[in-house]
């Protein structure tokens, strides 16, 4: 059995970290549902970048609506909805047969209205309207500014990947933000069943922190945080708080683990797969690592819900002079700066590739 088998059967859902028209056409991502247990996929600016940037595989779609006089932000809404739509058609009996817990796909609302809530919540809306499908998630930043979004988009009814979180205390704002619009539906009298998942990035740590940990501790950070979170997580869906609304038919937030893919070069390449393995929990990976898992990854036990080491592994960075909490908020900020530099070179990378296919097709 391989590895992505045994992780999918602890109960941990596998999602790719990935989307290009290639991995569609070619019938790859079917074959990684049929043979490799992925149930899901999440998207970034960063990824379709690459995709149209460094591939042909949009030169037509690109050539025919640049005809039509469109702006390069529309154009890759458009370009992303169509990929989107037809990956969460290959997940939909995976998402019907789970009840919506599982087989989502991805998309991020653009990363320069971070500071502005209100027209967060508005692309939300536009873009889960123009999807039109049950199983695709809005991606929203878990940042200070973007919780107000989160919880306004969870009150209109539509299904959020909060994403951007470092610590658990972000998580566990993130989480606050889902609980309040699920409670401002019940007092609306609306159903409460709106899906969500809240998505700590683990990997970053490590490296931010690279050649400055205490002895014995290095790549200790990311999954020291991730199981922090999880006890935050297990201990939230025992909360009294919690218990009331999933009494009402409140569906939990999953808690999932993005940025899986190893950093360290003298590091495992399966490291955060293998150390974050949990039941109830997604862990979304780049193709490679999915593949490195599925060759030769280890499934351990599944981590502890009291959190096991974590406390003890943190105030270790703490007394090396490392505030987790400090660098949490740093790791955010630069997440967010991060994020509308990839969405910036992604519009140069539109229209770079605009200009070229239109230039062969006058030629």
């Amino acid at each position: 059995m391989k590895a992505t088998e045994q992780l999918h059967r602890m109960g941990q859902s596998l999602w790719l970290d990935n989307i290009t028209r290639g991995l569609l056409t070619s019938g790859t991502l079917e074959r990684y549902i049929r043979e490799l247990s992925i149930t899901g996929l999440t998207s970034n600016p960063s990824i379709f970048d690459h995709a149209i940037g460094d591939t042909g595989f949009y030169d037509d779609a690109i050539r025919a609506k640049m005809q039509a006089a469109q702006d390069g932000e529309k154009l890759f809404f458009e370009l992303a909805l169509e990929d989107l739509t037809k990956a969460a058609d290959l997940f939909r009996q995976i998402h019907d047969a789970t009840k919506g817990v599982d087989g989502w796909v991805s998309l991020e609302v653009s990363p320069l209205l971070a500071d502005e809530p209100a027209k967060t919540l508005e692309a939300a809306k536009q873009l889960h309207a123009a999807a039109n499908r049950p199983n695709l998630f809005i991606k929203i930043p878990g940042t200070p500014k973007g919780l107000s979004a989160i919880e306004d988009a969870i009150f209109a009814g539509i299904p959020i990947n909060v994403t951007l979180l470092f610590s658990r205390d972000q998580y566990l704002k993130a989480a606050g933000a889902y609980m309040r619009g699920i409670e401002r539906r019940i007092g609306a009298g609306l159903n409460p069943a709106v899906h969500s998942v809240a998505s700590l990035f683990i990997s970053r740590w490590d490296k931010a922190v690279a050649g400055k940990e205490p002895d014995g501790l290095k790549n200790r950070l990311g999954i020291a945080v991730g199981m922090q979170a999880y006890k935050a997580y297990r201990d939230l869906l025992t909360s009294p708080q919690w218990l009331q609304l999933a009494a009402k038919g409140a569906c939990p937030q999953r808690l999932l683990f993005a940025s899986t893919g190893t950093k360290d070069p003298k590091a495992s390449d399966t490291f955060y797969i293998s150390g974050l393995a949990a039941p109830d929990t997604v862990n979304t990976m780049p193709e490679a690592t999915l593949l490195a898992f599925a060759d030769h990854g280890q499934v351990p036990s599944a981590l502890a819900a009291d959190g096991g080491d974590s406390e003890t592994v943190l105030e270790s960075f703490a007394r090396g002079g490392i505030d987790a909490g400090k660098l949490g908020e740093q790791l955010q900020r630069e997440g967010a700066e991060a994020f509308v530099k990839s969405w910036n070179d992604l519009m140069a990378s539109i229209e770079s590739k605009a200009h070229a296919v239109l230039a062969g097709a006058k030629g």
